[in-house]
């Protein structure tokens, strides 16, 4: 963040200061919503959370270095006092924006991939210029003005996430840190317990491109057809990527390693087809590395190096395919992060394609489904068997109708297990694996199953092996 006085900050917020002792002290460390990352000149934003209200440690944030706290009454320390915080940081980030001179704003949505795909999109336009991306999923109208908040004057590239809720959400992102170019990934069913259909969710997802200007440019998934319709309501030029012999830039060629790691050629709408290797584990991969190196050439990156950026590129988000081998020759999986039918769909799949001895899959439920959560849970189980699992342990009552949907697709009952919590399904499976065991652990975020994961892992020492190297966070 470039240093500005509290009085220009309280004005971009749209607030007024209270017991600020001296209005042109400024702020020049970051701006945060947690009171244990404050830091020496930053600024606290009081958030009032459905469990904790941020406003009880704005005295701890100023004795930790803040300049002043963003709240919404006097709190007895310097503060900003706006209407609302969430909207006063909103409309903070959208009036810092306009004091940076024009960095690109890249906006990412799609019902799965966003963290990942934003996470490859930052490491190949650093080679365009400084780029600034959120770290982890920093992707709502909390995370994404923070992201904001944290380019500079060098800034040439930002690159945002954007998730939705509900209608209107988007839209509102793209009110604080408008678009230069829109990347639509895809239309799942995440969140459709709260849209109701997939159609909807495309509605609000779609939010993206309408905001788009005239001279910016909407990336869209060839192989989605609810993506690709899109473009009808976008006035910016349309590039498509995909599979698709239609797409502008595709993969063809693709394969995948003992790792699952993929791989495939390549090709741009001027030339002819790249090898490239992800560093990626699941060929789910394949898509996000493609809306990447469409971004990529439409700002100007040679398709050389845009190759050469994707095979370098790295793992840079916690929990998402994190891929360990233990001493002993097993390898877990973390993939706990977040769950959704599509991409339960890509974990198994990545699974199938992995050399083992096993392949053991540990999953939970998949939260915000709605009334179709019995039937997408029994799906996965169905999807479990027809890809080859081994061993399927499900946990939670909520996610028994994934071992319903096994058996039915013709997983054997032995080999369907199901258990109350984590701790039951690492009891279970701490005696029962060996060497040469492949176990992938995945669920929604609220489910904690990356304790699973961490427990396994802390049971021998991890050392780099074939199946992680290059998996670094």
């Amino acid at each position: 963040m470039i240093p500005l006085p509290l009085r220009l900050v309280a004005q971009l917020a749209g607030g007024g200061l209270a017991d600020v002792p001296d209005p042109e002290r400024p702020v020049t460390g970051p701006v945060v919503a947690d009171s244990r990352q404050v830091t020496p000149g930053g600024l606290f934003v009081a958030i009032r959370g459905a469990r904790v209200d941020g406003h009880a440690f704005a005295e701890q944030a100023v004795s930790a270095g803040a300049v002043a706290v963003l709240a919404d009454h006097p709190v007895g320390v310097p503060a900003i006092i706006v209407d609302d915080t969430v909207r006063g940081l909103g409309r903070l980030a959208h009036g810092y924006l306009d004091l940076l001179p024009d960095p690109v704003v890249i906006g990412i949505t799609g019902s799965s991939g966003k963290t990942s795909t934003k996470d490859l999109g930052a490491q190949v336009l650093a080679r365009l210029g400084p780029t600034v991306a959120p770290t982890g999923s920093l992707n709502t109208e909390v995370g994404l003005p923070l992201t904001v908040l944290r380019a500079d004057r060098d800034t040439r590239f930002l690159v945002l996430e954007k998730s939705a809720r509900g209608v209107g959400h988007i839209a509102y992102l793209c009110r604080i840190a408008p678009p230069r170019i829109g990347v639509v990934l895809n239309v799942g069913s995440a969140h459709l317990g709260e849209f109701g259909s997939r159609e909807a969710i495309a509605q609000a997802k779609g939010e993206l491109v309408e905001a788009l200007p005239a001279d910016g440019t909407a990336v869209l998934n060839a192989d989605d057809p609810l993506v690709l319709g899109m473009r009808h309501r976008t006035r910016a030029r349309v590039v498509t990527f995909g599979t698709s012999a239609d797409a502008d830039v595709r993969a063809t060629e693709i394969m995948t390693d003992a790792t699952a790691r993929p791989s495939f050629r390549l090709c741009f709408p001027d030339g002819a087809g790249l090898p490239v290797a992800l560093q990626m584990h699941g060929v789910h991969h394949v898509s996000n590395a493609l809306a990447v190196a469409t971004v990529a050439w439409v700002l100007g990156l040679g398709a050389e190096e845009i190759a050469a950026a994707l095979r370098e590129a790295r793992p840079l988000s916690r929990w998402r395919m994190e891929v360990t081998t233990r001493d002993d020759g097993v390898t877990v999986i973390n993939d706990a992060y977040n769950a959704n039918p599509e991409s339960m769909t890509a974990a198994l799949t990545a699974l199938a394609a992995a050399t083992a001895a096993r392949r053991i899959a540990v999953l939970g439920p998949m939260a915000e489904l709605g009334p179709a959560a019995p039937a997408a849970h029994a799906e996965v189980g169905e999807t479990a068997a027809r890809v080859g699992v081994d061993w399927l342990i499900v946990v939670g009552a909520d996610a028994t109708p994934i071992a319903d949907g096994a058996r039915r697709g013709g997983l054997a009952a032995e080999a369907v297990t199901v258990v109350p919590d984590a701790a039951a399904a690492t009891a279970l499976l701490t005696p029962a694996l060996r060497a040469g065991d492949v176990v992938v652990i995945k669920a929604s975020r609220s489910y904690g199953l990356e304790q699973v994961a961490a427990a396994l892992l802390a049971q021998t020492p991890a050392v780099a092996s074939p199946v992680a190297e290059g998996i670094g966070r």
